[in-house]
């Protein structure tokens, strides 16, 4: 159940990543569980996941994490116009963050829960992505990779949909506020993000 309490505004150390992130994270974008859009109105891109294993990581723990996301898209949602997201202390997280990158490949800021989702009484282990950006489809096919910079808090069970929505538009906001440092912002231009040579279908 989630604790009563304000929640920290930004996550992560000040000076970048700490130890064991950043984790990298690829996967074929696939159909979900069809909640994200229709019940929460916070669409997400699900990966496969094999086992427990995240990144080559299998003690990491389920809950929310935040980073950026790598997607190998059609060039008509490459072309589609980008806008900046405004951090609430000031600083900016630039969605269109892709002029070194080929047509159809771009950058976003990404927060994702990694877990069961308890509140919805999951049988399997997930990878759920929301982009910090609009896409005027779905992307299903779409190859991602993923750098994930940091833990945001841990899974919970919630009394109510509307609570489980409250807490991921937090989880949102405290995504663009922690991105937008700049020992976070650099980690966009990593050459892994837009490597799509020799991915595979499932996550790894």
């Amino acid at each position: 159940m989630r604790p009563d309490g304000p929640r920290d505004s930004i996550v992560g150390p000040a000076t970048g990543p700490a130890p064991p992130f950043p984790l990298k994270l690829d996967g074929k974008v696939v159909s979900g569980f069809g909640r994200g859009s229709k019940e929460l109105g916070i669409p997400t891109a699900n990966i496969p996941v094999e086992g427990l294993s995240v990144g080559g990581h299998e003690e990491i723990q389920s809950g929310v994490y935040y980073g950026w996301a790598g997607l190998s898209l059609s060039r008509n949602e490459a072309s589609e116009k980008t806008r900046p997201v405004e951090a609430r202390n000031g600083g900016t997280v630039d969605e269109d963050s892709n002029a070194n990158a080929t047509a159809g490949d771009a950058v976003y800021p990404m927060v994702m829960s990694i877990g069961w989702n308890p509140f919805y009484k999951n049988t399997v282990r997930s990878v759920e992505v929301h982009i910090l950006h609009h896409f005027p489809r779905d992307f299903y096919g779409a190859h991602m990779n993923l750098l994930i910079l940091g833990f945001i808090r841990p899974e919970y069970d919630y009394v109510s949909k509307e609570s489980l929505i409250e807490d991921i538009r937090t989880d949102i906001e405290v995504t663009r506020r922690s991105l937008a440092r700049e020992a976070y912002q650099r980690w966009r231009d990593d050459g892994y993000l837009l490597d799509f040579r020799h991915r595979s279908d499932v996550a790894t």
